[in-house]
């Protein structure tokens, strides 16, 4: 099953199923099509590869898969970027500190030259006329990380940022309900309070209906996106929040 989050019969961006099982944690898929181009983004590991793969270009019609954006380095979002560069022409971006490190999940040196740097600062990519951003979000929770902003569809896809787990839904209706699934994730993977207040500052007046992270629910309308933005401004988290962790095992 695929879910539409914006179609205006140009762009769309969609939702796709969550293949995950077992003890994999559980993993969104998001596509972006402009016209006669495509966009996944962190597309996932071995073990949906095929799944994911077959869903995609069910969904592409005459657009063709350009680009795989690579938020950053963990296995459920890079393990199979081989598969995807050995079976399309697209090019793989990631964070210019991981092109080094996603190699050894596999890469084979016939398309290596097609894993592309993301410099510190982000930049734009054009998507069949469209312009996307690489947005910077370092240290939430990777060194390395970024995320996409479509202001076609004035989607941002955070990536893990907004994650939630032990949910069954996938649009957050009650924000106050719903932290406890994003709590204790966030203050342990995001690496600090300044980058959480960092980000909140540079993301607070983009043009934003629908925040969309890869796991878990999504945050829809201005609202509910305000809320989600403001509390990752006041949170505590990371090596701030982990200050009693730091002494000998007895």
């Amino acid at each position: 099953m695929t879910t539409s989050l914006f179609d205006d019969g140009t762009h769309r961006n969609l939702l796709l199923e969550d293949f995950s099982s077992g003890l994999a944690v559980q993993a969104n898929q998001h596509v972006i099509v402009h016209g006669d181009e495509a966009m996944i983004l962190d597309p996932g590991g071995h073990k949906v590869y095929s799944k994911v793969l077959a869903a995609t270009m069910g969904e592409l019609g005459r657009a063709k898969l350009k680009h795989l954006f690579l938020s950053h380095q963990d296995p459920d979002i890079v393990a199979a970027a081989n598969g995807w560069l050995m079976t399309t022409d697209a090019d793989a971006w990631c964070s210019a500190l991981w092109v080094r490190f996603v190699p050894h999940f596999g890469i084979d040196r016939l398309v290596e030259d097609r894993l592309r740097p993301i410099p510190d600062e982000g930049m734009k990519l054009n998507l069949g006329g469209s312009d996307l951003s690489f947005v910077p979000a370092h240290f939430l929770h990777s060194c390395g990380n970024f995320q996409v902003y479509d202001p076609h569809s004035k989607i941002l896809y955070t990536g893990d940022l907004g994650a939630s787990v032990g949910i069954d839904y996938r649009e957050v209706t009650d924000f106050d309900a719903h932290l406890p699934s994003m709590e204790g994730f966030h203050r342990r993977y995001m690496a600090s309070t300044r980058a959480m207040r960092l980000w909140a500052d540079m993301v607070r007046d983009l043009d934003i209906e629908i925040i969309a992270p890869q796991h878990g629910a999504l945050f829809r309308g201005r609202e509910m996106v305000g809320r989600f933005i403001e509390w990752c401004g006041q949170l505590e988290c990371g090596v701030d929040a982990m200050g009693d962790v730091y002494r000998m095992p007895a």
